[in-house]
């Protein structure tokens, strides 16, 4: 079975609220189709993040509208597609009453988070409940770059430096502050999928673990009870629609193949199927190439309980 890690799908309400998105990105017949001429049997529908809290008013009112436009979806196409429910992360309360909500419908087997909300990270305390029912009940949290002021717009605004630069560093600070914090030791069990191969992680992987060496050497740096690479093995990332063969040796170096998994990142890459063929010229065996296409997910997915 093939499945899409990183799609996404945007309702009216959220598009026409939102800077940059399209009606594009609420077509669900077009999506639909381009998966059945790539061969996609399902999709995970995550949120992209965007700014229409501004005008909506509150991330509780977008976490409501873009959790029962998913659920019409997942109801009327409940083979085709997996949802990753939306939080109203400002508020510890709301947040863990619409995890329940949404992890009640059985189309529901997801959690999508932005990296940061107003300049906090996912290492904040007040997820710390969220992760322990997301760990209890085997739900995986997908991980998506802030879009709103992302790390260094303060520096920096510019349409093309910020989604190529600024998103890709929101992921890899992300994941950085989650293995300082101690999450990923206090979660040991929790699945988080970060897009696009976790940012620069696997880039500096070994200067994580050479750093830390050096300043556990005179104890500038706390106890992490192994190298950072220790820790970072157990992430899982996706593809994000790349086709960048030193992207993805990198990746396998850090990773393996079992923590890779393959997404399109439709509708923002609309090439789906040319995305998987770059699997096709990796040194790796057939049983990790349907791994990364869907085989891993769909184990992950079967953890799931409610």
């Amino acid at each position: 079975m093939i499945i899409d890690a990183h799609s996404h799908w945007l309702p009216p309400e959220i598009t026409s609220c939102a800077h940059f998105y399209s009606k594009a990105w609420g077509d669900i017949e077009v999506q639909l189709k381009a998966m059945e001429e790539a061969g996609v049997d399902r999709a995970v529908l995550s949120y992209p993040t965007s700014d229409a809290f501004l005008r909506l008013g509150s991330l509780k009112r977008v976490a409501q509208v873009y959790n029962e436009g998913v659920a019409a979806i997942l109801r009327k196409y409940p083979d085709k597609f997996i949802g990753a429910a939306v939080l109203p992360v400002d508020d510890k309360k709301e947040m863990i009453d619409t995890y329940k909500r949404a992890l009640a419908d059985p189309g529901f087997r997801a959690v999508s988070l932005a990296t940061s909300t107003n300049g906090v990270f996912l290492d904040d305390p007040r997820y710390f409940d969220l992760y322990a029912l997301a760990q209890e009940q085997g739900v995986p949290i997908f991980v998506h770059p802030q879009i709103v002021k992302p790390i260094g717009s303060e520096r920096v605004e510019d349409p093309l430096l910020t989604p190529v630069i600024e998103y890709i560093f929101e992921t890899t600070m992300c994941v950085g502050k989650l293995l300082m914090s101690g999450v990923f030791e206090r979660f040991p069990k929790l699945n988080f999928v970060f897009t696009y191969f976790g940012g620069v992680t696997p880039f500096i992987a070994h200067r994580y673990d050479a750093t830390y060496t050096m300043l556990r050497g005179v104890n500038f740096v706390r106890d992490l009870g192994g190298l950072p690479s220790a820790y970072l093995k157990r992430i899982y990332v996706d593809t994000s629609g790349d086709e960048t063969m030193a992207n993805y040796m990198s990746s396998l170096e850090l990773f393996g193949p079992g923590h890779i998994v393959w997404g399109s990142d439709y509708p923002a890459k609309k090439d789906v199927k040319g995305s998987m063929g770059i699997l096709n010229d990796l040194d790796i065996t057939e049983k990790d190439r349907q791994d990364i296409l869907g085989g891993t997910l769909e184990k992950i997915f079967q953890q799931v309980t409610r």
